[in-house]
């Protein structure tokens, strides 16, 4: 593989950062005219940890997840091409001994946790937290990288059972019994990281690395408010659930972490809120309704008795009915039409109005008067319809939960 070209495509410009088993360098990608960040694999590493974490961060697509570009081989030898991130990593910022800015460090803490999130929902663990794989891009949105010792759901691992895996200053107690790690271990160095970042220091410091394993296994870590008494109190409780030594007592995974830290809920936010039925209102308009269709047919049918008895046409005041309709229109009153004396059957002159009210909410119950007035000396007209002529055929209709209506036939 060529110092300057790989792949005949990326132009390796400085490295970033190189260790056993890969370098990292800084390149310009000349076919999409970008910077990218090219991983090589060292030449007496392991290629299938390489591949693996290749696997693993093109599974993943999250903005809180260094993206994957490309993979390949080149010479003999494989690479891959990841995003660069040019803002450094949480190990720099640390580097002073002190603790962050409580709103920085809410930030940092939301990002992570939402990286960690989306790859446990896809079954991915990444067994190597700490702050040099968070790194941070130019808006200073932090990244969580390099998945190469990544462990996903349905693969085998890396290592058998049994063997220490993982950097000892953020390993969680079940991976420093060499127990399978999954979302809670990825928790536990979540707290670390957070202690880290609320006191500028690590729960645990000791001058090997055995003894540090066996802090993390056997050791309770000191209160943040111990060290820090200023500190956020609800971001201390998560340090303090997040290191607990039994991964059953911890926040489960990253989502769980998000809910603690108010960035987002496990069930969706928005809800769909059916309002209790209004009691008693509907039933109401109902049964008023009924009523008021009973009188209205009963005055009518009693001034049909009435007619026919007398020979006469009465006068029937139609009631003036309210609407439960909550549309609103207004309706052009019908002009009345004007009958001239004949010595033919008479004209029944219906004046008809229209009136609908905009919105009822409680209708009054209304009683139906019905008047009978005396028959005058001499009967002539036939009995008629009250509401059609005995000349015009063309009826007048009307709706009796919109209409006040009053028909009046009369005889000369």
């Amino acid at each position: 593989m060529s110092e300057e070209l790989v792949a005949g495509r990326y132009r390796l410009l400085e490295p970033l950062g190189r260790g056993a088993m890969s370098a990292v360098w800084e390149a310009d990608d000349l076919e999409l005219a970008r910077r990218v960040a090219v991983k090589t694999l060292a030449p007496s590493a392991d290629r299938q940890r390489f591949e693996r974490e290749a696997h693993a961060v093109a599974a993943l697509s999250h903005e809180n997840i260094v993206a994957l570009y490309d993979y390949g081989e080149s010479e003999g030898r494989p690479f891959m091409v990841l995003e660069c991130l040019q803002g450094g990593s949480l190990e720099d910022r640390l580097g002073t001994g002190q603790p962050l800015p409580d709103d920085e460090t809410r930030r940092i803490a939301g990002d992570v946790a939402a990286g960690l999130a989306h790859a446990h929902e896809r079954g991915l663990v990444h067994r190597d937290l700490k702050p040099a794989n968070i790194l941070f891009d130019a808006e200073g949105r932090a990244k969580i990288a390099d998945f190469g010792i990544a462990r996903m759901r349905g693969t085998g691992t890396l290592t058998e059972t049994g063997t220490v895996l993982g950097t000892a200053s953020y390993l969680s107690p079940e991976q420093a019994t060499g127990a399978v790690a999954g979302p809670a271990s990825d928790v536990y160095s979540f707290g670390v990281i957070l202690f880290r970042l609320l006191t500028g220091r690590l729960p645990f410091t000791a001058k090997n690395a055995m003894e540090l394993v066996r802090m993390h296994r056997e050791d309770a870590p000191p209160p943040v408010d111990e060290l820090r008494s200023d500190a956020p109190a609800d971001l201390a409780a998560l340090a303090a659930a997040a290191l607990a030594k039994d991964p059953a007592a911890r926040p489960a995974d990253g989502a769980a972490l998000l809910v603690a830290l108010g960035g987002q809920q496990l069930e969706p936010a928005t809800q769909i809120i059916v309002p209790p039925p209004r009691r008693g209102r509907f039933p109401l308009f109902a049964a008023i309704a009924a009523v008021v269709l009973l009188l209205a047919g009963g005055a009518v049918a009693l001034a049909l008795t009435h007619r026919d008895r007398g020979g006469t046409t009465q006068t029937v005041p139609t009631l003036d009915l309210p609407t439960v309709k909550p549309t609103t229109h207004t309706a052009t009153p019908t002009t009345p039409a004007t009958t001239e004396p004949t010595t033919a059957p008479q004209t029944t002159t219906a004046p008809t109005t229209i009136t609908t009210p905009s919105t009822t909410t409680h209708p009054p119950t209304t009683t139906a008067p019905v008047t009978t007035a005396p028959p005058p000396p001499t009967t002539t007209a036939p009995a008629t319809s009250t509401v059609a002529t005995t000349t015009d055929t063309t009826p007048v209709t009307t709706e009796p939960a919109t209409t006040t209506a009053e028909t009046t036939t009369t005889t000369p």
